[in-house]
């Protein structure tokens, strides 16, 4: 593999996987949105799939998570570790064709996941409800994608280490370690007793606090420099970033109001409280950076994305770190405030800054502008709108259902009844976000779509000629 300068190079190299990850991750973001509203729609009207096994509450919630997490978020983040790896090494990217067999592969087991899902072999495990022929064809796909990521990286012509780097590699043997544990633990060798929720616990916090976490701030750490045009404020402070939130975050995940042994839900609620380290510091740096030219968030709307990201990460990390301590835990612990702190983690800033990532990304993958520019903005404003009509409602729903929970005079269809005001309200979220993720996909699709039909239309006049010149 022969490293190369030119930019334009190095997109024609990763220019097929990255437009498949990217291109699938838009498909799963519009199922994902589809299956959160038909499990909305149960709490308007309960009776609504009574008669149908496969769209339970149960099992559209599981599908519209693994299709979030595995079709849409994961895809999103590789295709962005693939393409920075690549801009910033200066070298094109190992075997395309086999990181694309990868994608394939990956896209190829979490379709059997959501499947096997509805068809009712969910394995029953939060966020890694896929059975294990599925897990094993979506890692085996992940081990393609991430070893000719390391590969990329490693013959990179450009030898000095950008602090994104740091993170987007560390999330690379993350997700390989913790899905490969979670798998073999609790579905191919089972453990005994509680011990698989505390393992549950353990994978589904990584998942979403350290791996997307990791990818997230490095994603940030790449465009907030080039937002402001200006250099990181401080690599070392974003170093003890990452060593602090792979050191902290790995903890988290035990509720307090989980039966085991005392010692673990204490450990990951000092866990959860010393991740605020890491999320000052990751404040500090880029407050340094920026430098008071916040304003520059609001002249694009993918800078917005980002910014939107930001608010979320430090917002969710908070709500976290607070609802961990036990007597705050003791009213949010199984309401819907978890879903809510949940929501805005994995939504609010991870969604939101992919976004911002995959809309800068494709148009130079291509060589060509969005054809609808004035859609990206749209899809911002119902993203954001959404999402706040999906957290607020959640949370403060949530805080009412505990509070009224401590109280022994309540009974219980009272607390269900009032808890229903709040969360039918989330409807409203799920459509607007649907509306944007279609708008997204729409944006993408079309735009790829109108590259390869001049292409072909190129190599169709090119066949012309060279017909004419040899009958001539």
């Amino acid at each position: 593999m022969n490293a190369v300068s030119k930019p334009s190079e190095i997109d024609v190299s990763c220019r097929l996987p990255l437009l498949v990850l990217v291109i699938s991750a838009a498909v799963w973001l519009v199922l994902s949105s589809i299956f959160a509203f038909l499990g909305s729609l149960i709490f308007h009207k309960p009776d609504l799939f009574s008669n149908s096994f496969a769209f339970s509450y149960g099992h559209l919630v599981a599908v519209r998570t693994t299709a979030f997490l595995y079709g849409a978020g994961i895809q999103l983040g590789l295709a962005f570790t693939l393409w920075l790896f690549c801009r910033l090494g200066r070298t094109r990217l190992a075997q395309p064709i086999l990181v694309t067999v990868g994608a394939a592969l990956w896209n190829l087991g979490v379709t059997v996941g959501v499947i096997a899902i509805i068809a009712g072999d969910a394995t029953g495990f939060e966020t890694l409800e896929m059975p294990r022929y599925a897990a094993l064809i979506v890692f085996l796909g992940y081990l393609i994608v991430a070893t000719l990521a390391v590969v990329t990286l490693h013959a990179r012509r450009e030898r000095p280490l950008y602090v994104s780097h740091w993170f987007l590699l560390a999330a690379l043997f993350w997700f390989a370690w913790i899905y490969s544990t979670a798998n073999l633990s609790l579905l191919v060798f089972p453990v005994r007793g509680v011990t698989q929720a505390v393992i549950a616990w353990w994978f589904s916090a990584n998942l979403q606090i350290v791996w997307f976490g990791l990818v997230g701030i490095g994603a940030i750490f790449y465009f907030v420099p080039k937002l402001t045009n200006r250099e990181l404020n401080s690599q070392y402070l974003a170093l003890f970033t990452f060593w602090m939130l792979i050191l902290f975050a790995s903890w988290i995940g035990v509720p307090n109001s989980a039966p085991v042994p005392s010692w673990m839900p204490a450990l990951s609620t000092v866990g959860a409280v010393l991740t605020l380290i890491p999320v000052l510091t990751f404040a500090l740096n880029l407050h340094g950076t920026v430098g008071g030219k916040y304003s520059l968030f609001k002249t694009n709307p993918l800078w917005r994305f980002v910014g939107v990201g930001i608010l979320a990460f430090v917002a969710a990390s908070v709500l976290n770190a607070v609802s961990s301590l036990i007597q705050v835990s003791q009213v949010t612990d199984l309401t819907w405030f978890t879903p809510a702190r949940t929501q805005l983690y994995t939504y609010g800033f991870f969604a939101m800054v992919m976004f911002s990532a995959a809309y800068y990304i494709v148009p130079q993958l291509i060589g060509m502008e969005f054809p609808l520019p004035k859609l990206i903005n749209l899809h911002f404003w119902l993203a954001t709108v959404g999402i706040v009509l999906i957290v607020l409602p959640l949370a403060i729903g949530g805080v009412v259902q505990g509070l009224m929970l401590q109280n022994p005079n309540n009974a219980f269809p009272k607390i269900t009844k009032v808890s229903l005001m709040f969360i039918r309200l989330i409807i409203v979220g799920d459509i607007l976000i649907l509306l944007g993720h279609l708008g997204f996909a729409f944006n993408v699709i079309r735009l790829v779509r109108r590259f390869y039909q001049a292409r072909a239309a190129a190599a169709y006049a090119a066949a012309i000629a060279e017909i004419g010149a040899a009958k001539a």
